[in-house]
């Protein structure tokens, strides 16, 4: 019989009871999890796996977090209450600032082209505008400077939505809130189809029309159709960071990066697909995701044919024709121009193989790798040649296999006439130039130019011999051997004679009987 499993409570740390009821601490729907590290952050629940409370803490969770919340609501009734105070104190005593506004000046020429402006004045004509002491807040009345120092003094929101739990302090922004229920979009552009809300919306819209930017940075060359995008880039200068996870140490410089790191820790995935199963933490992806349903590829090279999904992947492809490479190693002198090959780079430097098959031990860099490999597991060999019945399991070697077909060698050596089909074929030739032999033997002095000849090398330290004949007993440690043995058993001769009707198995058999009919004398040759 199998024994029971004990289940622990990680709050309390005793047993719960096979009857009682328990929670999971990281089950997304009941928040326990972020609820506990809001009331006690340096928890650690990684400790154990699938960390679980009893019923009793679980209600204690819920109590304490109530607790602190009703707190934090009830300090700031007290601090809104005491600012009323002082509010009504600073208003009695008058102590808003009072400013004097010169008004434009209208000119003679605008008058004549307008009748119906009102008669120019020689001296400007002047206003009082009611400035907060707070910030830059300007008005023409009193009362709308008292509505907005309400909201530095009291926070209080009287008027509120009926529909949800919004509020706020002006009945505009109520009216505009209600708008996103209602779907109204009242200002529309006259040029595209755009509607929208509010009319400081469709003055940004325009903008993307006209091109204005008139929001520039005073530090680099900066400029924006919108001042909050402004304010968002000033924070790359200052390295401000003022939005703060209160789960983990996580900082942004942006709201909505904040929103999409708190839903790592709740697993929330609010933008669905309605076309398959696939859910995200954004409405960005979302978009890029439903380009893949329909096939939409809006981003365009401006060179070439080339069209895709997303604008990263355009920046991309547009460093193909520039030979821009922004991404360097900080180990050697590799240079790319994605982020994603300078990572894979990266771990040949830290021999890091993170994608292992589940069917023998090997491992590699990529997933690409990965599953190149796996093929040979399956025998799967998709890629085929239209000339000949050849198939591989990856594309390189398709290529390289047409090249016989074709006859084409585009790698060349610089320094002789030698020209072969692939790019580590020249890379070996090479070193027969150079004279390197970068693949040493750790058991004896050998060294050689390929990892293949060291593979041959150590068999003869091993005594292994792979390569079998599949009709008698004989073996060898090299394949090419294998293959001459075959032909004693097929009588396949395929070195033939210029001169004379011999042929034989090998193309050394070959040479030796040449020399008899140019009478040189025959050296014996020795084998390894």
């Amino acid at each position: 019989m199998r024994e029971k499993s004990i289940k622990i409570c990680r709050i309390c740390l005793l047993e719960i009871v096979e009857t009682e009821q328990h929670y999971f601490l990281n089950d997304n729907k009941l928040i326990l999890q972020f609820k506990l590290l809001n009331i006690l952050p340096k928890i650690d629940l990684s400790i154990t796996p699938n960390p679980i409370a009893c019923n009793r803490c679980m209600i204690g969770i819920e109590d304490i977090y109530k607790f602190k919340q009703l707190c934090i609501e009830t300090e700031t009734t007290v601090r809104n209450l005491q600012q009323q105070s002082v509010i009504k104190e600073e208003l009695e005593a008058n102590k808003i600032k009072v400013e004097l506004a010169n008004l434009e000046t209208i000119s003679n020429n605008y008058l004549e082209i307008n009748k119906d402006v009102p008669i120019c004045l020689e001296e400007p004509l002047k206003r009082k505008l009611y400035c907060c002491h707070n910030c830059n807040f300007n008005a023409n009345k009193k009362t709308i400077l008292i509505r907005h120092l309400q909201i530095h003094y009291t926070g209080r929101k009287p008027f509120k939505c009926n529909i949800c739990d919004y509020c706020c302090n002006q009945m505009t922004n109520l009216k505009i809130h209600i708008r996103t229920h209602t779907g109204e979009k009242p200002f529309k552009c006259n040029v595209c189809d755009y509607c929208c809300i509010t009319n400081s919306d469709l003055k940004k819209h325009m903008r993307t029309h006209t091109g204005e930017k008139p929001f520039k940075c005073d530090i680099c060359d900066y400029c924006s159709s919108q001042m909050a995008n402004l304010k968002k880039h000033m924070r790359t200068h200052t390295g401000e960071k003022p939005f703060k996870c209160n789960i983990c140490d996580y900082r942004s410089n942006k709201m909505t990066n904040l929103k999409m790191h708190i839903r790592r820790h709740t697993g929330e995935k609010p933008f669905k697909c309605n076309m398959c199963d696939y859910c995200c933490t954004t409405k960005a992806h979302l978009k890029i995701h439903i380009r893949m349903h329909t096939g939409e590829k809006p981003f365009n090279c401006n060179i070439c044919d080339y069209c895709c999904i997303t604008n990263s992947d355009l920046k991309k492809h547009m460093r193909t024709h520039t030979g821009e490479k922004l991404f360097k190693c900080n180990i050697c002198d590799y240079r790319s121009n994605t982020m994603t090959n300078l990572k894979m780079h990266i771990r040949r430097h830290t021999c890091e193989k993170p994608f292992n098959c589940n069917m023998c031990d090997y491992c590699c860099i990529t997933n690409s790798d990965l599953k190149k490999h796996m093929r040979t597991h399956t025998g799967e060999k998709p890629y085929k040649c239209n000339i000949c019945d050849y198939g591989g399991n990856n594309v390189t070697n398709l290529k390289r296999h047409i090249r016989k077909h074709t006859g084409e060698k585009p790698f060349k050596c610089n320094m002789c006439d030698y020209c072969c089909i692939t790019n580590s074929d020249l890379k070996k030739h090479m070193r027969m130039h150079t004279g390197e032999k970068p693949f040493k033997c750790n058991i004896c002095d050998y060294c050689c130019i390929t990892n293949s000849d060291l593979k041959k090398h150590m068999r003869t330290h091993t005594g292994e011999k792979p390569f079998k004949c599949n009709i008698c007993d004989y073996c060898c440690a090299i394949k090419s051997r294998l293959k001459m043995h075959m032909r004693m058993h097929t009588g396949e001769k395929p070195f033939k004679c210029n001169i004379c009707d011999y042929c034989c198995i090998t193309n050394s058999d070959l040479t030796r009987h040449k020399r008899t009919h140019t009478g040189k004398k025959n050296i014996k040759m020795q084998y390894m």
